[in-house]
């Protein structure tokens, strides 16, 4: 059984999976919630600005709720919209990682049985991203919500090489320490600046001629397992994810490169 056939039998007989529509009162009366912000000054000019751009959107009835000028010139609105089209929820295939959770006692004794050798993980966040709680979550040996970082894994030596890391240091530092996988943090989206940054990665790698020898990770809060298989990496991890999440996936991946 698929994952949709199993989430289907999880709702109601009555909802209709191959045609779901959005709902905020009453069941597919199509209601959504709009917030955004017009580079034009606040007053009845403006909500009536933003009603128009809500119909160009393709929603009905716009109605807005709350409106308040933030600075001059610009004005940040609260909207309502009715959505007259519908999915098919039972055609979405999603691309996603589907191991079983371990333990980190489970990966450490992974290794031993099946890697037969101490793997070596090198992390960072880089180019010009500055945040290092998404990394320091993974790597770190305190970790984050009760999951111990790589750093604490018995069979892992985890180099946590901070932030604002330029690719070539961090492939020189891969290739110095002969590392099996490498994890990158992006958290810093604005004008996709992290897609431009893992791409020049990938490059790096294959320049080196290393890419298919290092198992290639991204992660953060606008990452997902699609963006980065399209990018050229091994895997994708968002919100939600633990160290264990991540040395599942290399122990793993890296088993089936052997």
């Amino acid at each position: 059984m698929d994952n949709c056939s199993e989430k289907k039998n999880q709702f109601p007989s009555e909802i209709d999976l191959t045609r779901v529509i959005p709902y905020g009162d009453t069941l597919n009366d199509g209601k959504v919630q709009l917030s955004f912000t017009l580079p034009v000054p606040g007053g009845p000019e403006a909500d009536e600005a933003a009603k128009q751009m809500i119909h160009k959107m393709g929603l009905k009835n716009p109605q807005i709720v709350f409106s308040k000028e933030i600075t001059i010139g610009f004005t940040f609105f609260v909207a309502y919209g009715e959505f007259s089209h519908a999915i098919d929820y039972t055609a979405i295939r999603v691309p996603k990682i589907t191991l079983e959770k371990m333990s980190m006692e489970e990966i450490d004794r992974f290794i031993e049985e099946r890697i037969k050798r101490r793997i070596v993980v090198v992390g960072a966040s880089t180019g010009t991203d500055a945040h290092t709680v998404g990394i320091d979550a993974i790597m770190n040996m305190k970790g984050f919500a009760g999951h111990y970082g790589l750093e604490r894994y018995r069979n892992i030596d985890a180099y946590n090489l901070g932030s604002q890391v330029q690719n070539e240091e961090l492939v020189s530092k891969a290739i110095e320490l002969d590392a099996d996988a490498i994890l990158v943090s992006q958290t810093v989206t604005a004008k996709n600046v992290h897609l431009r940054n893992m791409t020049s990665l990938v490059e790096l790698l294959e320049a080196e001629n290393i890419r298919k020898k290092i198992i290639l990770i991204a992660g953060g809060a606008r990452i997902t397992h699609e963006l980065a298989k399209e990018l050229g990496y091994d895997a994708g991890f968002g919100p939600g994810t633990f160290a264990e999440d991540v040395a599942a996936f290399i122990v793993h991946k890296l088993e089936s490169m052997i």
